[in-house]
């Protein structure tokens, strides 16, 4: 289903580009990994240098705060508002949502609950809000949504490339955007899952949910939570087969994928663990369907260079 691109001022440029966008430099950078924890499936590995010209992207994600704005001035409805639910962690609906809940349960993720009257402003639920949760990251947002605000500022969502080195921050061959340990000095630097995967978490990083979208420290391109909170959506078609040696390198699949009609989710959510998704390294891929939207799934907003 397609969003909403009649709703007033919606594909225009009407709002601004936010001032937090930084520059990441033009050049090579390895893509990728070869370790293995790679997903073979998600078409993780090899790992490859890449070339990404210089661009700009926010260092943080687009907050409750930000899309509000850009609702109140364009009327935009969200493809979960269209379909009437949306999927919610199964401990974070809302007590009165809980009659909310539909039937039936996703193979595999049977911690997620499809929630009638979920959307990104009533997150958990009926009976839930966004008090508090001004400067966290907008969630139950898909594909098309994310990419009718990147119009709306003048910008748009950043390739898996450029998301990628941006993730990075200059490091190479590192698992995180700071190095290559998960918690150096026991120092949290991302909000995953702590403790037993789905059943309790310790909130050790302090969140259980979401956290506000520039906690804990930047990378060394003043990105803020590229590992962990919301996974982000990209602009490229998922391919297991990104790799290939006929496939352009900036541009991973631009033709569409092999198989299936998703696009590329980058760095990983507040529910990752080890035990099951350790996907929150920034070499890391999975891949959603552009008119899905979930609860721990948000975006970012990319420019090119002005001028």
């Amino acid at each position: 289903m397609a969003s909403d691109w009649s709703s007033p001022g919606v594909g225009t440029h009407q709002g601004s580009l936010p001032a937090s966008l930084v520059t990441v430099p033009a050049g090579d950078f390895v893509m990728g990994s070869d370790s293995g924890e790679v997903f073979v499936a998600d078409g993780e590995g090899p790992a490859r240098r890449v070339h990404v010209d210089e661009f700009r992207i926010d260092a943080h994600t687009v907050t409750n705060d930000q899309f509000a704005q850009f609702v109140e001035a364009t009327g935009f409805v969200t493809e979960a508002e269209r379909y009437g639910w949306s999927f919610v962690f199964a401990d974070l609906v809302h007590p009165t949502a809980r009659a909310h809940v539909l039937e039936g349960r996703v193979p595999s993720a049977g911690w997620w609950r499809g929630v009638r009257g979920a959307l990104w402003s009533v997150p958990f639920g009926p009976g839930s809000d966004l008090e508090g949760l001004g400067d966290h990251p907008v969630v139950h947002v898909s594909f098309n949504d994310a990419l009718a605000y990147c119009a709306w500022v003048g910008g748009r969502l950043p390739t898996e490339a450029e998301w990628e080195k941006a993730a990075r921050g200059g490091l190479e061959h590192q698992r995180f955007p700071w190095g290559a340990e998960l918690e150096p000095g026991g120092e949290h630097r991302m909000n995953v899952w702590q403790g037993e995967f789905p059943d309790h978490n310790t909130r050790a990083d302090g969140w259980f949910a979401t956290a506000p979208v520039n906690s804990y420290r930047p990378n060394g391109y003043g990105l803020y939570c590229t590992s962990g909170n919301v996974w982000e959506w990209t602009a490229d078609w998922f391919s297991p087969s990104w790799h290939r040696p006929d496939r352009p390198q900036t541009r991973l699949n631009p033709r569409g994928p092999d198989t299936g009609a998703d696009r590329v989710t980058k760095g990983g959510s507040y529910l990752c663990h080890a035990s099951y998704c350790h996907r929150y390294r920034t070499s890391a891929r999975t891949h959603t369907s552009p008119d899905s939207s979930l609860g721990h799934t948000g975006f970012r907003v990319a420019a090119d260079m002005a001028g």
